[in-house]
């Protein structure tokens, strides 16, 4: 059962969410079969990549929609692409907000006529325009979140088409974010394609969604209820008889349940939704990094009087159940589990937000290794192939909305924002490692106006999604009214960083329980920059906004915030700002103009910091043995420290071949302090034993007269 009874307390929530449903006429279940049977969906759907042979100018131009327009001296380019990717991170803020315009020639094959024709945007930021031949498709505003336009009266299979899309990243008082710590980059930063359907088949164009939506209850180790509503859509100048089939398959293609509805009619250009109820028995329950375990749910419709597949849209099923407790936290399938991770942004050193698949999985690949069990999208929705390999991996994610720092009070802002909401969930409603959706972050004022257009949105989850958590990430105070509207609340914290020392973590959250029991909350961002080429000796707290962010005080910050946190199981989620440095084009700090480099990873992906060895000892049952300054190579002071991460009992070390001698712990941190470091190259070797391998790690320093 679901149990929400207040934003305070959050008991036992079956995870899944639900869209409103229509149950569209009676269902019967098809005969158990009596061995199994695998299911193989038909393709009725035709895909055109649209990612290459794109023209490109950076400017705003009269008239550039026009087919007859001369697009030849325009730069030659393919999407994924961003006009920021170079100023967008070089300092000073003064990178372009402006207009750009795409232009490409589109042939739709002649094999496809007679069929629906959608053109789909994964992502342009922030306000894009859409021209074929001339014709005005549309305007789409809000930078983060899929797109599409119905074409079919637009193009003609076997005819030259041109595409032509007018692009803006320009500052929008209507259009969140307003303003953020991040460079809002512009461009058609994800992939463009073309869609060919049937005139009978589920809808494309409820808010860019799948159509099928997927909501799941009563789920445990002995059975998994599952509504399954598709929203179909007829096309055709007549009416016609359908048959909606709902199939769920196990990872080998196994049926595990089958429904198929009575026949019934849909009007000519009309639409009809159809909820059937499946059951799962014993199902494998996606379980986290454990076991992410998923099922596949197909949708057929089937024209009654022809007897054919019109269309089949598959999606990722994984069953589980998820809560929140004040006291024991967050709870995965009834078990506790320890939600820790990291944030994410979109963003590649020379490429920008114009990111590949490649990039994702490279990123997601290294939050594995890290050893993360969450993940928090900020600040706005993802593209959806990271949450593809969310759910692959196993992580809970936590994914927002770009309501950031301020809000404009007028009804279009408000409007936006709420689609932009409504975007995301249904876009995402059937990911299963989706369990949190973000409302909000850092409102810098508490008013009327800021916590009306709250409460909408946390209204807006309650009905979308009733099934998932709606939180919000607050910096103002404990008690501010922005941290009442979401189920629950998380909270920005940077001690150490912004003011305070880093061990007060602790006594915040201690703080905060006692006075509120009853409240469930997590921490949503905390960190320190570092800069990986600058280095110091236990270093002491450094300006944030200086230009020294030396490498071993995020390292303490991090080791000291990790051991407060994981002793408070009642705070259900921390979240590391950040796991990548990226771009924030308003910054000069660190030595790195242009950059937020509180990453635990480089924003080139090229070098691991410290703290991520830090948090990978800790989280992750890979084996790992690391000496922690290895980059400061150049010493000039030959008395220093060793400092070591890993998850062995015990590690040896050595300095020139000379034995330092063995160390224990209990924290997963070892040192060796007096080390003498003799003129010219110094060579300091660990070993360790770890799950019966012996592992070894080397570094080199060299000390030169100061």
């Amino acid at each position: 059962m679901n149990d929400i009874p207040s934003r305070r307390r959050i008991l036992s929530t079956i995870a899944g969410g639900a869209l409103a449903t229509l149950a569209a006429g009676g269902t019967s279940a098809a005969a158990t079969p009596a061995v199994p049977q695998t299911y193989s969906a038909p393709t009725p759907r035709t895909r055109l990549d649209l990612n290459s042979g794109w023209r490109f100018h950076r400017g705003d131009i009269t008239g550039a929609q026009a087919p007859a327009y001369d697009d030849s001296a325009w730069s030659t380019l393919d999407v994924p692409h961003t006009w920021n990717a170079q100023d967008g991170a070089d300092g000073g803020g003064n990178y372009y907000r402006g207009v750009g315009w795409y232009r490409r020639r589109v042939t739709v094959p002649a094999g496809l006529a007679g069929r629906m024709l959608f053109l789909q945007f994964a992502g342009v930021n922030q306000v894009a325009d859409v021209w074929i031949d001339g014709t005005h498709l549309g305007q789409h505003r809000g930078g983060y979140a899929r797109f599409r336009f119905g074409v079919t009266a637009q193009l003609a299979p076997g005819r030259e088409s041109v595409l032509a899309v007018k692009v803006s990243n320009a500052h929008d008082p209507d259009i969140a974010p307003l303003s953020a710590d991040y460079t809002f980059q512009g461009g058609v930063y994800r992939n463009v394609s073309l869609h060919a359907l049937d005139k009978l088949a589920v809808r494309m164009l409820d808010y860019a969604g799948p159509g099928v939506y997927l909501s799941q209850r009563s789920v445990t180790s002995a059975s998994a209820t599952v509504d399954v509503r598709a929203t179909v859509f007829n096309n055709n100048s007549t009416s016609r008889s359908l048959v909606v089939r709902a199939v769920i398959t196990d990872a080998a293609g196994t049926i595990v349940a089958d429904r198929s509805s009575t026949s019934q009619r849909i009007g000519p250009n009309s639409g009809l939704d159809v909820t059937q109820t499946l059951t799962v028995a014993n199902p494998r329950r996606w379980n986290g990094l454990a076991d992410p375990y998923l099922y596949s749910a197909h949708v057929e419709i089937r024209d009654a009087a022809a007897g054919t597949v019109t269309d089949v849209v598959t999606e990722p099923l994984g069953l589980r159940s998820f809560g929140l407790d004040p006291t024991s936290g967050f709870t995965l399938n009834g078990k506790h589990v320890s939600l820790h991770g990291v944030n994410l942004h979109q963003d590649r050193a020379d490429r920008g937000w114009a990111v590949s698949d490649a990039d994702h999985i490279q990123d997601f690949a290294l939050i594995k290794e890290v050893g993360a069990t969450a993940v928090r999208m900020a600040h706005y929705q993802h593209d959806q192939k990271e949450y593809d390999l969310a759910d692959a991996a196993g992580l809970v994610v936590w994914s927002e909305i770009p309501l950031v720092d301020a809000v404009t009070d007028s009804a279009a802002f408000r409007d936006s924002t709420a689609y932009q909401l409504r975007e995301l969930i249904r876009q995402n409603h059937n990911h299963p490692s989706i369990v949190f959706w973000g409302i909000g972050n850092e409102q810098r004022t508490d008013n009327a106006t800021t916590n009306a257009l709250l409460g909408e949105l946390a209204s807006i989850v309650r009905s979308e999604d009733p099934g998932r958590i709606s939180t919000y990430a607050n910096n103002l105070g404990n008690d501010a009214g922005v941290a009442g509207h979401a189920d629950t609340t998380a909270y920005n914290k940077y001690f150490g960083w912004y003011g305070g020392s880093y061990d007060d973590l602790g006594g915040w959250a201690d703080g905060l329980h006692k006075a509120e029991p009853q409240r469930t909350f997590a921490v949503s961002e905390f960190g320190a920059g570092a800069n990986p080429a600058q280095h110091a000796l236990n270093p002491s707290q450094p300006s944030s906004g200086g230009s020294f962010h030396p490498e071993e005080y995020q390292a303490l910050l991090h080791e000291a915030s990790w051991k407060q946190l994981s002793a408070r199981p009642f705070v259900w989620g921390s979240f590391v700002w950040n796991m990548f440095d990226f771009a924030s084009d308003g910054r000069n700090e660190g030595g790195r103009p242009g950059i937020n480099d509180k990453g635990l990873v480089t924003r080139d992906r090229s070098i691991r910091k410290d703290a991520f060895y830090w948090y990978r000892a800790n989280w992750s049952a890979a084996p790992t043995l690391y000496m922690t300054s290895r980059r400061w190579t150049a010493r000039t002071d030959a008395a220093t420290e060793l400092k070591v991460y890993s998850n062995a009992s015990e590690v040896t070390a050595s300095l020139n071949g000379a034995s330092l001698g063995k160390r224990g712990s209990t924290d997963h941190i070892f040192r060796w302090d007096g080390v003498t470091l003799r003129p010219g190259p110094n060579t300091l070797t660990v070993t360790a034993t770890i799950a019966g391998a012996t592992h070894t790690d080397t570094v080199t320093w060299i000390l030169t007269a100061s």
